[in-house]
């Protein structure tokens, strides 16, 4: 249990409130190092001291936070010697001896553009760790130069620290170049600290201005004005539309009243003659209800989240808050994942509900750990940060096993004991009828297209700011456009999954329980396929590591993507079908 308690602590300190560290003047200034990796590649870093550089003789670690693990910051204490309010002309920071070795190695990162990261009191410094020129074509020019000064500018305001950066461009580099081994550098600093106006509240918009890497969120009121207006008139289109049919159809099967239920009128034909089996129950009950309980915890887990971020409980100091609380979220909303899909399943008159809690807790951290190991393993081998230490993954299971799956068992609990019957308007009968063919527009892999491609539509312009944050370096601030785009597609997903229902109802289809979910649940092939593009055409990523986990967490996202939004359209559907079936008239 004492693992337990450390694990819902750590992952909990995103919620800290940061007073921020009060120096006094000569006090020192902690930096640390933190991670290198190419520029291009946001996701593929490596430990600072991993390159022959200036290094204590024993690493002392920063103890981090779930959060920063899980974002590959991997911090230690580093040897400058910065003292608050104290410039510093150039100070020799240590001596280096290379061998071919070393140069080799310092040469590749350099021709790979490789960054380093440092920490100063939470705010990440960037810079290259050296630069090359290339150019020329008889004779081609290819020099590689290292960054052996690096120059401290550090903003403060009293006593907070508000701004720093790093400039290396204050001396001239060193060649690297035809150099015989050994090869001694020396690596020295400098320090310039600058006052400020702006408060330590609102420093966190002096770092959004002046950014390492390039800006790329632009006109993003517009865009997302511009997609409101379309799915507007997309929803209205689809609910007046459906309304004149409906009250046309309810005008059409109502006239006769001595029709019932199980003696229909030969003349009767689209979704009144299939009453009798619009209400069976779908194959594969037990994974079906899974899908809905599943679904139902990552709506709750996404609105959670949307709801926190525009509470301002996330900020850029905070590096990997959102993935500690994602992680604690997933934990202690898996009870409404058990009660959902036991209940449901239960209404269906399902027995295995032991089979069904299980598969519930399985069906999304079963595929999330197979992803994972390999990602994990491909890191580990390349030695990147990526790869998370035992000591994290010991309590991440800590966590599934002691919260996760407990909850997940006490929901579904719950919601066996209080499933009431299922209430189907009309009575199922014994032989179900015969399925007429249908063309090709009707069938299902048309409401599959169309059904993923019009929710798909709703979030395609924010999905590309959502992609350069979690796969670039980009700051996502404006929650609350995105908690909008998340109402917006959840309503497109409602319309749209309700209109194709009618469609096949009326096909004389009755087989709407499994292609409601499929339907909507279709939009995530279309987020992977912008994906793909994403990849291949707005990136510059590449290399096994890189490509892999981007697909792997890409592909879990869109499965996401499929339980949520065919959840959504499976309730929606129902909904309908019960609405249009109490309002039949039956004697």
């Amino acid at each position: 249990m004492a693992v337990l308690w450390k694990t819902v602590a750590l992952a909990l300190s995103f919620t800290a409130v940061a007073l921020g560290a009060k120096y006094k003047e000569g006090d020192k200034v902690e930096v640390y190092v933190n991670k290198v990796g190419p520029y291009f590649n946001p996701h593929e870093t490596y430990h600072y001291y991993q390159l022959p550089v200036c290094r204590p003789d024993k690493v002392e670690h920063k103890s981090l936070t779930l959060g920063e693990v899980l974002d590959g910051d991997r911090m230690a204490i580093s040897l400058y010697n910065i003292g608050f309010k104290r410039d510093s002309v150039k100070q020799e920071l240590c001596k280096v001896k290379y061998s071919e070795n070393d140069l080799e190695l310092l040469r590749n990162a350099i021709e790979d553009l490789y960054y380093f990261e440092f920490v100063i009191d939470e705010i990440p410094i960037r810079g290259f760790i050296g630069h090359l020129e290339e150019g020329g074509f008889l004779p081609h020019n290819h020099k590689v130069y290292l960054w052996a000064h690096l120059h401290f500018n550090v903003e403060y305001n009293g006593e907070h620290i508000i701004y720093a950066n790093v400039s290396t461009k204050e001396q001239m580099p060193v060649s690297l170049d035809a150099v015989t081994t050994p090869f001694e550098v020396a690596f020295t600093y400098s320090v310039k600290w600058h006052p400020s106006d702006i408060k330590y509240e609102d420093r966190s918009k002096r770092m959004r201005d002046n950014y390492f890497f390039p800006k790329t969120l632009e006109i993003h009121w517009l865009s997302i004005i511009n997609s409101m207006v379309l799915v507007f008139l997309l929803i209205g289109f689809v609910v007046i539309i459906l309304t004149r049919v409906l009250k046309s159809d309810f005008a059409r099967y109502n006239l006769g009243e001595d029709d019932d239920c199980e003696d229909l009128d030969q003349d009767d034909n689209g979704w009144k003659i299939i009453q009798t089996d619009v209400f069976r129950f779908p194959p594969f009950k037990n994974l079906f209800c899974a899908i809905l309980g599943v679904g139902t915890q990552f709506l709750a887990l996404a609105t959670g989240i949307l709801m926190m971020a525009m509470l301002g409980m996330f900020n850029v100091h905070r590096h990997g808050a959102i993935n500690s609380a994602a992680i604690v979220l997933y934990a202690f909303t898996s009870c409404i994942s058990g009660y959902v899909a036991a209940n449901m399943y239960r209404k269906m008159g399902g027995d295995s509900w032991v089979w069904n809690i299980n598969l519930t807790s399985f069906l999304f951290a079963g595929p999330f750990f197979i992803v994972w190991a390999m990602v994990n393993s491909v890191a580990w081998g390349y030695g990147a940060t990526q790869a998370l230490p035992w000591t994290t993954v010991v309590l991440l299971m800590a966590l599934w096993v002691f919260i996760g799956y407990p909850l997940t068992v006490i929901g579904g609990i719950f919601g066996k004991n209080w499933a009431t019957g299922f209430d189907a308007p009309c009575r199922t009968k014994n032989i179900s009828r015969e399925i007429p063919s249908v063309p090709l527009y009707r069938s299902c892999l048309a409401h599959c297209v169309v059904g993923g491609f019009l929710p798909f539509s709703a979030i395609s312009v924010e999905l590309y700011y959502i992609f350069a944050t979690l796969w670039g370096r980009e700051q996502y601030t404006l929650f609350g456009i995105l908690f909008i785009v998340y109402g917006i597609l959840l309503s497109v997903t409602a319309c749209i999954s309700v209109a194709l229902t009618y469609f096949q109802l009326s096909a004389e289809d009755y087989r709407w329980w499994w292609r409601s979910i499929f339907s909507a649940g279709s939009t995530g092939m279309f987020v992977f396929l912008y994906a793909m593009f994403y990849y291949m055409k707005r990136s510059n990523m590449s290399g096994t590591l890189q490509t892999m986990e981007f697909f792997g967490y890409t592909a879990l996202t869109c499965y996401v993507f499929f339980l949520m939004l065919g959840t959504v359209s499976f309730f929606a559907s129902l909904k309908f079908v019960r609405y249009i079936y109490v309002n039949l008239k039956m004697d």
